[in-house]
C-alpha cells in the first residue's frame, strides 16, 4: 500500500489512486483536466479557454502584513499563469484566526487588492469570517480564472522530446526568501548585514508571474513555449520530474547549467537542505521548442530575471537522467520537500 507523506503534498501514486479515478461529472468542454505535474485545470467556454487553478491562501504574519499579503496573492497568480494565459477573475474564501484584528485585516486586504490591479485581476466573489480553530498559514483558499483563446495556452501535453528545458532564478528561492525574512538577526549574525539585505530581496523573486507573460509574449506550442511549471514543493528536482511525467516523456538535466540566485547555497548550507530539492515558487520550469530557446533566455535574462537552458526532454525509454559534475544517475522525485522540518527546526529553536 502506498502511504500518504506526513507533510506536503500526496504523491503521484496516491494521486492515482485515489484523486484521479474520482473527478466527478465528466465534460467534452474539459481541454486540460487534473493531472500530477499539471498547474492548471482549462475548459473551453463560449468558444474561449478559460482557465482555473486552486490553492490556499497562505499568510504568515511573521513576514509583515504587507509582505505576507504579497506572498499570498502571488502564490496564486504564480500556479495560474503556468498555463500561458493572463489571469483575469480571483474567487477568495478566507477563513480568518480569531486573534486577527480589523486593522491587520485591512492591511492584508488592501494590498492584496492593489497586487491584484497591478496583475489585471478582477475580485468576482468570496468569503470573509473569522472562526474558531483556524489559523496561520492556511487561512482559506482561492481560485484564479484565466482567459484566453484555445491556441493560446500551453500545457505539458504540448511538450515533447528534443524540447529544450529552461530554467529562471534557479534553486530555492522560495526557501532562502522565506528564511531570510523569518530569522533575518540570525542570518545577519552569521553572515553579515550586506548579506542579509541581499537575502531578504529574495522574498519578492517569490513569483513567476513575470517569467510566465514574458515567456509567452516569444510565442507558444509550435513557435515557441509548449508547457511551464512552477518549482514549488520539492524544488527543481520535484518539479522537473512532475513535468516530463506529466508529458510523458523523459528527461536529460546538467545540474551546473541552473542558475543560482545570490545567498542560496550559504543560506541552504547553513539550514542543512539541498537546494535543488526544496520549496522554489520563483522558479520556472520552461518547455521550449528549440528555435525559440536562445531567443526566449536573452528576453528574460534582458529583463533582469536570470535563466539558462538546462537540458531536453526525451524520448520516454530514455528515462529521467541528472548530470551532476559529469556523472550520470537517475534524477528522482524527492517526495518530502526538506524545507518544511528545517524551517520548523528553526522555529523552535530560534523563537524570539
Amino acid at each position: 500500500m502506498v502511504e500518504i507523506p506526513e507533510i506536503g503534498k500526496i504523491s503521484a501514486e496516491i494521486f492515482n489512486a485515489l484523486i484521479f479515478p474520482r473527478l466527478g461529472a465528466g465534460s467534452e468542454q474539459i481541454l486540460v483536466g487534473p493531472r500530477h505535474g499539471t498547474d492548471v485545470g482549462i475548459a473551453e467556454i463560449g468558444g474561449r479557454a478559460v482557465s482555473f487553478t486552486c490553492d490556499p491562501v497562505f499568510i504568515v504574519p511573521e513576514y509583515g502584513w504587507e509582505r505576507a499579503a504579497w506572498f499570498a496573492i502571488h502564490i496564486l497568480a504564480s500556479d495560474s499563469v503556468t498555463c500561458g494565459l493572463p489571469p483575469r477573475y480571483l474567487s477568495i474564501d478566507l477563513n480568518l484566526p480569531m486573534e486577527i484584528t480589523k486593522e491587520q485585516l485591512q492591511i492584508v486586504w488592501e494590498t492584496m487588492h492593489q497586487e491584484c490591479r497591478k496583475l489585471g485581476i478582477s475580485v468576482i466573489c468570496g468569503h470573509t469570517a473569522r472562526y474558531e480553530n483556524c489559523h496561520y498559514p492556511m487561512v482559506g483558499g482561492a481560485t484564479v480564472v484565466g482567459v484566453g483563446s484555445k491556441d493560446e495556452y500551453v500545457t505539458p501535453a504540448l511538450a515533447r522530446a528534443g524540447d529544450k528545458i529552461i530554467i529562471t532564478k534557479g534553486p530555492a528561492i522560495e526557501a532562502t526568501g522565506i528564511f531570510a525574512a523569518m530569522f533575518p538577526r540570525l542570518i545577519e549574525r552569521e553572515f553579515g548585514a550586506g548579506f542579509r539585505q541581499r537575502a531578504e530581496e529574495i522574498f519578492y523573486k517569490m513569483s513567476v508571474v513575470e517569467d510566465a507573460m514574458i515567456a509567452v509574449s516569444v510565442g507558444v506550442r509550435e513557435d515557441g513555449v509548449a508547457a511551464m511549471h512552477d518549482a514549488t514543493e520539492c524544488g527543481i528536482w520535484g518539479g522537473l520530474y512532475e513535468l516530463a511525467e506529466a508529458a510523458g516523456l523523459g528527461a536529460r538535466v546538467v545540474k551546473e547549467q541552473i542558475v543560482v540566485e545570490d545567498c542560496i547555497t550559504e543560506i541552504c548550507g547553513y539550514f542543512g537542505i539541498d537546494p535543488y530539492a526544496s520549496i522554489s515558487e520563483g522558479t520556472l520550469i520552461i518547455i521550449c521548442r528549440p528555435h525559440k530557446a536562445d531567443e526566449l533566455i536573452d528576453v528574460l535574462n534582458s529583463k533582469g530575471i536570470k535563466s539558462s537552458t538546462v537540458g531536453e526532454l526525451t524520448p520516454p525509454e530514455q528515462g529521467m537522467v541528472l548530470i551532476d559534475a559529469g556523472s550520470e544517475k537517475k534524477l528522482e522525485h524527492p517526495i518530502v520537500d526538506p524545507f518544511w522540518k528545517a524551517f520548523y527546526d528553526a522555529l523552535t529553536e530560534y523563537k524570539g
